[in-house]
């Protein structure tokens, strides 16, 4: 089970807690009626999420053997075969369909069965063409942390804040950004055909730009007049040097021995950890107390 697990890296449906942003930001999380669609929506991601991984350890079985630290993954290491892992993805797809049915049927928007297809055609696009062209490789991750966000407010009909949005946008461009340039310096450019075509120099730049950025637009989210009409208070803004601690914490872990995946660097690090949970802890209190 511990292989399968693996699999389909449950560990990153770490990810998918961007789907629960609107409702959290718009103070409307504690509610009961939205539980039950806002936990669908974000299974429905994390098998949305799994398909993929599964499709591309399934595709790139060989590659992934000759890769330093892919070939320890469970198909390229032996431990789950190939059938099994064919077996897996129609499993999960099937029951994937199930809960976007339910979804559709409670919220009776199309958007709801349309932006898992759109994550899941642009995912597999990347998998095969776009992941080696340099810019559109870390665009399409980006664009999937956009894409849970949206259906997040989609499916509990909230409407984003544009600032939320382009925190996320300017944020995960940020992390890509940093998980090119760890995989440059650990693995060379052989790893990754997009990797030749981008240097450390242009990825530590476009990096800080995109945190500059982020932080940008979280103070403008916290000082809008929209968000402090709504939340009812005007004091969100001492949240904002907690923001700018937890990435500066992060930019300083991904400058250390890591590969630069977002979730590992989190995990990784207690002291992160302990101040991403201070912030919720502070937001939630600020906006439903």
């Amino acid at each position: 089970m511990k292989e399968y697990l693996k699999l389909i890296r449950v560990k990153h449906w770490l990810k998918n807690l961007l789907v629960l942003f609107p409702i959290f930001f718009n103070m409307n999380i504690h509610k009961i009626k939205y539980s039950k669609i806002l936990l669908l929506a974000f299974i429905v991601f994390c098998f949305t999420s799994s398909i993929i991984y599964v499709f591309n350890d399934i595709s790139d079985i060989e590659k992934d053997k000759l890769h330093p630290t892919k070939k320890l993954r469970p198909l390229a290491s032996g431990k789950i075969s190939k059938k099994n892992a064919v077996i897996t993805l129609i499993t999960i797809s099937i029951i994937n369909i199930v809960l976007i049915g339910i979804l559709y049927n409670i919220n009776k928007s199309v958007l709801v069965i349309i932006i898992p297809a759109i994550y899941i055609i642009m995912n597999l696009l990347y998998s095969k063409v776009l992941k080696n062209i340099p810019i559109i490789d870390v665009s399409i991750i980006v664009t999937g942390f956009v894409l849970r966000v949206m259906y997040g407010g989609i499916v509990t009909n909230v409407t984003v804040s544009k600032y939320l949005y382009l925190m996320i946008i300017f944020g995960a461009y940020f992390l890509a950004f940093g998980k090119r340039r760890n995989e440059m310096i650990k693995n060379g450019t052989k790893s990754r055909k997009s990797l030749k075509l981008y240097n450390k120099d242009f990825l530590d730049k476009n990096m800080y730009v995109m945190l500059s950025l982020a932080i940008v637009s979280y103070t403008l989210w916290c000082v809008d007049k929209e968000t402090i009409t709504r939340i009812g208070k005007d004091n969100i803004y001492w949240t904002i040097p907690i923001v700018i601690l937890i990435l500066e914490m992060y930019s300083l872990n991904i400058e250390k021995d890591s590969n630069g995946d977002p979730i590992e660097v989190i995990l990784e690090s207690k002291m992160l950890l302990v101040t991403i949970f201070i912030y919720f802890c502070i937001m939630t209190f600020m906006l439903y107390f």
